[in-house]
């Protein structure tokens, strides 16, 4: 059987990040993990599914120049979080807006039968919320 163990996460602060995704998907965080060698850093984050999202950090590894996070580009296009409910959507959707987060689409029922909105976590990855 083969299944995806994790998804990475290039990140400029793994800190921020990994309280975003505790706070509001309710990630627990393994012991941080530091290579002083290659200047590297990481958390893995496990969610209650067992899924796994792994934020990355190395002084070395840079933002795409002159990046728009509002624009869809070819490679990573989203991260898909499903809060059991349309009403944990629209709660949660809420939230992260009066929380000051960007919400891009919805909560909306799309053409293909998913109840979801899309929001940007502080790095401005799009993370799409659903059933």
């Amino acid at each position: 059987m083969i299944r995806i163990e994790h998804v990475a996460i290039w990140a400029n602060d793994i800190e921020t990040l990994k309280a975003f995704y505790e706070r509001y998907f309710a990630a627990s965080a393994n012991a941080k993990y530091s290579n002083e060698k290659k200047q590297f850093q990481s958390y893995f984050l496990t969610f209650a599914s067992g899924a796994r999202l792994e934020l990355m950090q190395r002084p070395d590894v840079k933002s795409l120049a002159g990046k728009n996070p509002t624009q869809e580009w070819i490679g990573y296009a989203h991260l898909a979080l499903s809060v059991g409910s349309e009403i944990e959507v629209d709660e949660l959707t809420q939230r992260l807006g009066t929380d000051g987060y960007e919400r891009l689409d919805g909560p909306r029922r799309t053409g293909d039968g998913y109840y979801e909105s899309v929001v940007l976590d502080p790095e401005g990855n799009r993370i799409e919320i659903t059933v």
